[in-house]
């Protein structure tokens, strides 16, 4: 797996909430017009887009995305995505890397609601993103503006071409309201609905790779800090799913070694009214819910013990020091 592409100018959504269209999750491209040069399926992989010089398949050039053949007939192409969860969509990033005499003009995206199966001839469609014009080899972020959530979406490109990649940053729908009061839940599961608020510092890995499910398939599938030069330690602010009072802690090193932390601390509030952004200030003053404990290499490190009885809280701080890499953390507490 591929180092996540940190774009410097990625707008917060991106690193924020989760990609609702990635197949780890269980997003799937289900039906395109045409994808004849390469498989729509390959649009919403999770890795960076690579550009492969002299790899050919027997279409023709081999390219990292979904592309369908030159149009010679009137219309447009399409391709049908079933999100990983139905959720409300924050963000869009139509990614056209590698693709330059090949790339659409434009491109538009409809979502639809379906709460059952899949879509048919009856569905109705919202325009969520407007037909815009693209540029060759280039992100394009696409803030959404909408407040329902959404199962599935269209994305439309006129007439032809290719796509490198499509993500759809958002917050997954959950029903809590049936949810039992006793039950465990990772409320720091981005599929859940947790999202990371901020972190000081993403050089080498998003802090949004955190709440991901699974274990890391590598180093590369973490948050990973630079070598911190200067007195201090670095952070991540978490915002929880639901509030709930925290039971159980798992910090996972999978795969980070030589660069692991060599400690790790939590603080958590529960935090109403304000901003997202008005919370990196108070977070410093948040009370101590796991005092600082020893990590050790490629391990996933259990702690419930020591906990502090903070009760509901919505929010927690994450503080690794001095630097370093964690995989995953698991936040496991019951509902308020």
């Amino acid at each position: 797996m591929a180092l996540p592409t940190l774009d410097p100018n990625a707008p917060d959504f991106t690193r924020r909430y989760v990609n609702l269209a990635d197949p780890r999750l269980g997003a799937r491209a289900l039906e395109a017009s045409d994808d004849f040069f390469a498989p729509k399926e390959r649009m919403l992989n999770p890795e960076p887009p690579v550009f492969i010089p002299g790899k050919y398949d027997d279409n023709g050039k081999w390219m990292d995305g979904w592309e369908s053949r030159r149009k010679r007939t009137a219309g447009y192409d399409w391709c049908i995505v079933k999100l990983a969860r139905a959720g409300v969509i924050k963000g869009f990033d139509l990614d056209t890397s590698h693709f330059t005499g090949n790339y659409p003009p434009a491109a538009s995206i409809d979502a639809a609601f379906v709460a059952d199966g899949e879509p048919d001839a009856s569905t109705q469609w919202t325009e969520v993103v407007p037909s815009m014009a693209l540029q060759g080899n280039s992100h394009h972020y696409v803030e959404a503006r909408v407040d329902a959530a959404y199962t599935h979406l269209r994305v439309n490109i006129y007439p032809d071409g290719g796509i490198a990649r499509l993500r759809v940053y958002g917050q997954p729908q959950v029903d809590w309201n049936r949810a039992s009061r006793t039950e465990l839940f990772d409320l720091a599961a981005m599929e859940n609905g947790a999202y990371v608020v901020a972190a000081n510092n993403q050089h080498f890995g998003l802090a949004s790779t955190l709440l991901m499910p699974g274990r890391g398939v590598n180093m590369g599938d973490g948050w990973e800090t630079r070598r911190r030069r200067e007195p201090g330690n670095d952070w991540a602010i978490i915002a929880l799913a639901q509030p709930g009072v925290i039971r159980r802690i798992e910090v996972d090193t999978a795969h980070f070694k030589g660069n692991y932390p060599d400690r790790c601390s939590f603080q958590a509030a529960r935090v109403t009214g304000g901003t997202d952004s008005s919370l990196v200030t108070q977070a410093m003053f948040w009370p101590v819910l796991l005092d600082e404990q020893k990590l050790q290499m490629d391990r996933q490190h259990d702690f419930e013990n020591p906990l502090a009885s903070l009760g509901p809280v919505t929010h927690v701080r994450f503080n690794i020091y001095p630097d370093g890499g964690v995989s995953r953390v698991r936040l496991w507490g019951t509902l308020a």
